[in-house]
């Protein structure tokens, strides 16, 4: 019986290499193709990497460079894509894909150039604060929380090293606030439910933010303090009959507490004024009297005109026996139009001709 000693082999394709070590310690490194290698006490280990676009571990760099410091040069660079922050180091194969190291100063400069953003994958980049700021926006550079810039509409890239950056934006369209329904109490102990809705726009950026963490909430809050104000100032009857006054009051009380918040109210009013039921009723009462009284007032206004008509047209028929004369053959031809035959009888010693004669007489008869 003869004794083979046995061998251990590998395959290592065109886009990887393989690392040999003996009893733990790095031998050689493998290049694409088929290796056997003579391993009779199993002391032999073979670690296959990825070599295109891969990293390689920077502590076994470290040793790999000290056991065989011009392989690891020949293999292993930096590759750009990646971001590398300061005091820190990141290995890359080079076997195959080509390498390139560049070093960027982000202490001298606080915005990155167009050409550092096309090296730079900015979604793996925490050290790079970007962000694009619409032509509708207005966009606020804060560096350790000092306000340093104002930023136009585009985008823009910051360093953020050994420096907090951070980028807010702000709408500068017209913002509408809805003030819900809400509770008040008028001068005559009486409860309404009272809605507005309020535009505004950001006018001063900055005081914006350094008045209120949040605009929309601390306007909110104003226009509930004044019309609460004016509400509970006024009688039931004032409110509903100088709603133009409110608003107006509002306006200017908004106006004058809105001064730090870096906005100006474009549109402020009062949508709906919500009564109780039995307020409603009463009302309904009160306006229902009001258009009979209204209603009656007219008719009679009516008849009164009617007569004083009808006491001229008597007057002027007194002093005119023709025109009365005219009038009674108008009423005759109405009452006409509503019979449907007329019969005529002539007395004795009287014809046709005598009956329309008498008839239609405009003169007195002469005694």
């Amino acid at each position: 019986m003869s004794w083979l000693a046995p061998w251990k082999t590998t395959v290592v394709k065109d886009n990887e290499r393989a690392l040999m070590s003996r009893n733990g310690r790095f031998e050689r490194m493998l290049g694409p193709g088929r290796h056997r290698m003579l391993d009779p006490s199993g002391a032999v280990t073979v670690e296959v990497l990825p070599v295109v676009r891969a990293e390689f571990p920077s502590d076994r760099h470290s040793v790999l460079a000290q056991v065989a410091p011009d392989l690891a040069a020949s293999l292993f660079d930096g590759q750009p894509v990646h971001f590398v922050a300061a005091n820190s180091t990141r290995v890359f194969w080079k076997a195959i894909t080509r390498v390139e190291a560049v070093r960027i100063d982000a202490g001298a400069s606080l915005r990155a150039t167009p050409a550092q953003l096309k090296l730079l994958d900015l979604s793996r980049s925490p050290l790079v604060t970007s962000g694009v700021v619409e032509q509708h926006e207005v966009g606020l550079l804060f560096v350790d929380g000092v306000l340093t810039e104002t930023l136009a509409p585009g985008r823009h890239a910051f360093w953020a090293v050994n420096r907090t950056v951070a980028l807010r934006k702000l709408d500068l369209r017209p913002q509408l606030v809805e003030v819900t329904a809400q509770e008040i109490l008028t001068r005559d102990k009486v409860a309404l439910r009272v809605t507005l809705s309020a535009f505004y726009r950001i006018t001063d950026p900055a005081r914006a933010v350094a008045g209120s963490t949040d605009v929309a909430t601390a306007l909110y809050r104003l226009v509930q303090f004044a019309v609460r104000e004016a509400i509970a100032t006024r009688s039931l009857d004032d409110i509903l009959g100088g709603r133009d006054s409110i608003d107006a009051q509002l306006r200017a009380s908004i106006a004058a507490r809105t001064g730090d918040l870096g906005i100006v109210v474009t549109e402020l009013g009062i949508k709906d004024v919500i009564l109780p039921g039995e307020v409603r009723e009463l009302i309904n009462k009160v306006v229902e009297a009001e258009r009979t009284a209204r209603a009656n007032l007219i008719r009679r206004q009516e008849e009164t005109a009617a007569t004083r008509s009808l006491l001229n047209t008597v007057k002027v028929m007194e002093d005119n026996p023709l025109l009365l004369r005219l009038k009674e053959l108008e009423a005759l031809e109405k009452l006409v139009e509503k019979v449907g035959r007329i019969d005529l009888h002539a007395s004795d010693g009287q014809g046709l001709d005598a009956m329309l004669k008498g008839l239609f007489r405009l003169e007195p008869a002469k005694g």
